[in-house]
């Protein structure tokens, strides 16, 4: 294709390709579980919404991002996913009754907007999934034939011109067409064999009104998310999917440059092959973006070099999905590569590899951190500066070049790091370590020891976290109440919990988790070589934010964890408890994890702390521990010849954790919101005695690929989706257990929620666990 003129406004120097949206304390949050609850109006939520936007774009510009579009416009109230085809128009049919005028061509309103991300009554809401291999969540579109492809909403297009208005000329941030399609799921309506993808032609029309609405707002330059296209993962076939994004971009690079913003394709999180970066080449975008944190230089010759001259390519050089402090030298080392091989008709600027919501607002927030760690750390706002001081080079920026000099030397040399009685323990292992008796042997000691009955119900570990079990943390933090007062109240909560599930006949019961504020952070702040943060939060999906602990050491257990708890719930009752863990993999993956040594190293080191945590369970009488692993396909690399590196690992970490269990202990895991077919090898190869699966608001998709794999272990695909305030009827689980009997036998069957139940109210939990009961022994009746 020929080159197209060039922009007006070239693409800035130094930019960022997103930063974090749920506000400094969370105020997009707050705002929306108000406007949920009834309390606070669509306006109040739309003026906290605009507040934030504008807070951002003042926090960049004094940051020293004031280059014309440096700065993006990227909110989003649920996911930026469920944006795009909400002002799209991607509606399913089943919420049509929710858009304004026309059924088949109106927008929804904010209320309608969360309808179709949350549920409502016998209203499923869409599924939910990871993005990429990252701990965020989006909402999965579903495109069937008949999916109605156009521009109802204004939302994007708005915000520029909120910004302009404001003195601020942004750059929109919309997923691109590929990566929107290849996100999504075919409708349940939709023939066998239908691809999302196949709709392109027509989306791309969609989108071509929507560049236009943002030329109309004054936008000079957008940004479109092609993060899809650095997988060879998908379905389909990978060159097919390169011929789609290459028609589908030039047809919007041809469309006149006085008509629509200057086209900036961004990718992340992995590399962008050298067939991907030559199909955009091709193309007459105008600027394309490149992970160089996990990806790899691309090898640019005198073809490609040619395609390429005058686009800018946009280096992705600074973490965005890490919180360490950028090696400005490896970094700007890596920059003069890629001008050196680019040449000198191809512009390169300067950005960070993934969006910044991933990481925290600023590490000037974490006053409780060691000021020595804290040294080492990059959050959101520092990253800007990193950004800004390789885009200046380091003549320019020599301080801040000497300050991550400095910076990383003394972490190197910093106690801790590197422990040697860490090291050996490692060293010393064998592969016995990592084998359990065969599950054919140890099922029988196992069946003997807990005689359940067909289709035993469990949960999976927590239940609602009250604001009177946050308050007594918070009490507890400062001082206001004692370890032993705080120790009765988490009793209490206990005591609660154990009388509830015996009251409700669930056959396998949990403590309820009272005492731990996250899954994953309970454990940081209890074993050696973790920092947490105070104000570290990123958004995870909707209003739900984490604070990712910071795994900065060698890992050690320095005492027990969880037996005092688990103990205490097994003195009050004769049902079978079960001790609840989260498993190595899932550790590392909530958490901001050391970049000096290689992952599996790490995972082991986590695993042996588990292993230890198991065999103090086991003394103190509990034989039933379940070790989450709900990340275990989170990590997975979205480059295939990359992939079986990364399960062997995963797997062996989880098996040094558990394969010190004697027989007679049943070991559960669980895992969520992943594309469980993926890796169902890999399950299998945990060797647990019981897997929990999500499968609720997939509706069971996963179980053809169960029954097709011979998975000859104990499964529980959940039958509740706790991701949504709705309550299932006893007739819906019914349902959901009947097709799971089809494709797994009776001794085989548990029965369970998706996940924990910390993020609901107890009055839906409990209709919802009635409803799960009552199902269960009307089904095992018919057995």
């Amino acid at each position: 294709m020929s080159q197209q003129p060039q922009p007006t406004t070239p693409f800035p120097a130094a930019t960022i390709l997103g930063y974090p949206r749920i506000g400094p304390r969370r105020e997009l949050k707050r705002a929306l579980e108000s406007f949920w609850g009834g309390r606070s109006s669509a306006e109040d939520l739309t003026v906290t919404a605009a507040g934030l936007r504008e807070g951002t774009r003042r926090r960049l510009q004094a940051a020293g991002l004031s280059e014309p579009a440096a700065i993006p416009a990227d909110f989003a109230y649920y996911d930026q996913v469920w944006s795009a085809a909400s002002q799209l128009g991607a509606i399913p049919a089943r919420f049509a009754h929710l858009r304004a005028g026309d059924s088949h061509t109106g927008e929804l309103d904010l209320a309608g907007h969360f309808t179709v991300a949350r549920g409502e009554g016998d209203l499923a809401p869409l599924e939910m999934t990871k993005w990429f291999d990252t701990n965020y969540h989006y909402l999965v579109p579903e495109i069937g034939p008949d999916t109605e492809f156009a521009l109802v909403a204004s939302d994007s297009a708005d915000a520029v011109a909120e910004g302009i208005a404001a003195g601020v000329a942004q750059r929109p941030v919309v997923v691109g067409p590929l990566t929107f399609l290849l996100l999504a799921k075919a409708a349940d309506d939709a023939p066998e064999g239908f691809a999302p993808l196949s709709r392109l032609d027509d989306l791309v029309a969609a989108y071509a009104a929507w560049l236009r609405s943002f030329a109309a707002a004054g936008a000079q330059w957008v940004q479109l998310d092609e993060s899809a296209l650095v997988s060879d993962t998908w379905d389909a076939d990978r060159a097919e999917v390169l011929a789609a994004a290459e028609e589908a971009y030039a047809t919007l690079a041809a469309i006149e440059t006085t008509e629509r913003p200057a086209l900036f394709v961004s990718t992340s999180y992995d590399t962008l092959g050298r067939d991907a970066l030559a199909a955009l080449a091709r193309t007459g975008v105008e600027a394309i973006g490149l992970d160089l944190v996990k990806g790899d230089l691309p090898e640019i010759d005198a073809d490609l070099r040619a395609a390429l001259a005058g686009t800018t390519l946009v280096a992705g050089l600074v973490d965005g999905h890490n919180v360490w402090r950028t090696d400005l030298d490896a970094a700007h080392a890596k920059l003069t590569a890629l001008r050196s091989t680019a040449g000198d008709g191809v512009p390169v600027a300067v950005s960070t590899s993934t969006s910044l919501f991933h990481v925290p607002h600023t590490t000037t927030d974490e006053p409780d951190l060691p000021e020595q760690l804290r040294s080492w750390l990059s959050f959101a706002d520092e990253k800007v500066g990193e950004v800004l001081a390789l885009a200046a080079g380091p003549e320019a920026a020599a301080s801040e070049f000497a300050a991550a000099r400095a910076a990383r030397d003394d972490r190197e040399a910093a106690a801790g790091v590197h422990v040697p009685a860490v090291g050996e323990r490692l060293a010393n292992l064998t592969d016995a370590d990592f084998d359990r008796t065969p599950y054919a042997s140890r099922v029988v000691v196992q069946d003997q020891t807990w005689d359940l009955p067909a289709l035993p119900t469990t949960t999976i570990g927590s239940f609602p976290q009250t604001t009177e079990l946050r308050q007594a943390r918070a009490k507890l933090r400062k001082g206001e109440i004692t370890e032993a007062e705080y120790t009765d109240e988490m009793r209490a909560e206990i005591g609660r919990v154990i009388e509830l599930q015996t009251q409700l006949g669930i056959d396998v019961l949990v403590h309820g988790e009272p005492e731990r504020n996250d899954m994953v952070q309970y454990f940081a702040e209890h074993l050696d070589g973790f920092a947490v943060t105070q104000n570290g939060w990123v958004q995870s999906y909707g209003s739900r934010c984490t604070r990712p602990s910071i795994l900065w050491g060698d890992v050690s257990r320095p005492a027990p964890i969880t037996t005092e708890w688990s103990s205490y719930a097994d003195s009050l009752t004769d049902a079978p408890v079960k001790g609840m863990l989260t498993g190595p993999v899932t550790i590392l993956a909530w958490s901001f994890v050391r970049d000096d040594q290689p992952l599996a190293e790490t995972a082991n080191q986590v695993a042996l702390a588990l292993r230890d945590e198991i065999a103090d369970l086991e003394t103190a009488g509990i034989g039933i521990i379940q070790v989450d692993e709900p990340a275990l396909r989170e990590l997975l690399p979205l480059r295939e010849a990359a992939q079986a590196d990364y399960l062997d690992w995963s797997v062996r970490s989880f098996r040094l954790a558990t394969a010190g269990a004697a027989d007679a202990t049943q070991i559960h895991t669980h895992l969520c919101y992943s594309e469980f077919g993926e890796v169902i090898g890999a399950i299998d190869g945990l060797d647990a005695d019981v897997t929990s699966i999500e499968a609720a608001r997939s509706k069971m998709e996963i179980l053809p690929a169960i029954a097709g794999s011979g998975f000859g272990r104990g499964i529980g695909p959940g039958v509740y989706d706790i991701h949504s305030p709705r309550v299932p009827s006893a007739e819906e689980i019914e349902g959901l257990l009947t097709a799971a009997l089809a494709s797994v036998g009776e001794r085989k069957l548990w029965v369970n929620p998706d996940c924990g139940l910390k993020t609901r109210g107890y009055a839906e939990t409990v209709a919802s666990l009635e409803h799960l009961v009552g199902a269960t022994k009307a089904v095992r009746a018919r057995l």
